[in-house]
């Protein structure tokens, strides 16, 4: 797989694009904003977001709308497949071993111990 889903050893997580928008949101109407995660999807050779490879979808996903080209010729594209959301932005992380509060780069380690 071109990119990793799950959470890093900061607590970081990458997911289905719209999840950061999601978490955005949720913060800003002080919803608790919780991550769902089997521990077999935690990466912790990865210390942040910044790392992951981000998969990315064709460009005619987003230029081929309807059956017909609906943008200019040769428009340059970036269709992610997954975003990353910040640790800073998650109440929770809960897996399959137990539910992880932050302080994530410390609790991570403790679960998936």
């Amino acid at each position: 797989m071109s990119a990793r889903t799950g959470s890093l050893q900061n607590g970081d997580t990458a997911n289905k694009i719209g999840t950061y928008g999601v978490a955005l949101l949720a913060k800003a109407h002080h919803i608790p904003f919780y991550v769902a995660a089997p521990s077999s999807t935690f990466d912790l050779s990865l210390a942040d977001g910044s790392a992951i490879p981000i998969e990315e979808r064709p460009a005619k996903e987003i230029i081929c709308g309807f059956g017909k080209e609906t943008a200019p010729p040769g428009v340059t594209v970036f269709n992610p497949a997954f975003d990353v959301t910040p640790f800073s932005l998650i109440t929770a992380i809960v897996t399959d071993k137990g539910v992880i509060l932050p302080p994530f780069n410390k609790n991570i380690n403790k679960i998936m111990a």
